[in-house]
């Protein structure tokens, strides 16, 4: 068994409220939990407008469906399309 944990931080240059970037958060979050069985939540900087840090996790099976996964995030993060930019991406694969 193989745990994914991992940490984001993002940029929102668009968001001008709480509320834009609640909904540009929550739309990562479902877009990433439809695709993958994904633990995600918003972990920092919860009273910033522009600024947002998500934490995620996943237990999987093999080391190569856990890099499938990190890979997913990644690109979803990296593509997002409301001027979404990542200032860090942190993670660990974790062999139990």
């Amino acid at each position: 068994m193989f745990v994914l944990i991992g940490k984001a931080d993002l940029f929102l240059p668009y968001s001008s409220s709480l509320k834009d970037k609640r909904q540009i958060i929550q739309s990562i979050a479902q877009r990433l939990r439809k695709r993958f069985s994904l633990s995600i939540a918003e972990v920092n900087y919860n009273d910033l407008w522009q600024r947002a840090g998500l934490g995620f996790a996943a237990v999987c099976k093999t080391s190569a469906e856990a890099d499938l996964i990190l890979n997913a995030i990644s690109a979803t993060l990296d593509i997002y399309d409301d001027g979404c930019e990542v200032t860090g991406f942190d993670w660990e694969i974790i062999n139990t």
